[in-house]
């Protein structure tokens, strides 16, 4: 196989556009999101356009339990990631924050950081027993200029460039 890449957000979006640029330079993509029928979609452009090898994931990196269990059931021919770009991400509510509501704060956090946390904890090992690999955090310019009622999804980007400088 061709160098692999695992897309999370890909249904849409930054995800989308990345996984049709890394096809068109010839990666084969695990693709994954919530919605299936768009990742199926995708795959159909993405192998009739190109000749990469798509394979499909619906899950919501929100959930731990179906990150790891997803990662750890691919294709043996499939473990081997070269780059993980951690895509996907929200933002949730323009509110003050005495207006804002608390279960957007928390899908923010649980999809824009946890999710992050969960993807990059699930593929690293394969990473790091092949001594080659990339994670590829997406963040935003909200990590560094904080805008007006965007409170909780800056703290997350802000918590995203802070987890990738760790992480380097």
């Amino acid at each position: 196989m061709k160098k692999i890449i695992c897309i999370t957000g890909a249904s849409s979006g930054f995800g989308e556009a990345s996984a049709l640029k890394f096809a068109a330079n010839g990666f084969d993509l695990i693709i994954t999101a919530r919605r299936k029928e768009k990742l199926e979609s995708l795959k159909k452009r993405i192998e009739s356009a190109h000749d990469s090898k798509v394979l499909p994931l619906a899950l919501d990196v929100r959930n731990r339990d179906s990150v790891f269990q997803a990662i750890e059931s691919l294709p043996p021919e499939w473990k081997k990631i070269d780059i993980l770009l951690n895509n996907a991400g929200l933002a949730l509510g323009r509110d003050t924050f005495d207006e804002a509501s608390i279960d957007d704060w928390e899908a923010m956090i649980d999809t824009n950081l946890k999710g992050l946390l969960y993807m990059s904890k699930a593929v690293l090992p394969q990473m790091i027993a092949r001594n080659q690999g990339h994670i590829i955090n997406i963040g935003s310019t909200a990590a560094k200029q904080v805008y007006q009622k965007g409170n909780v999804y800056c703290a997350t980007k802000h918590a995203v460039d802070a987890i990738s400088q760790a992480m380097r």
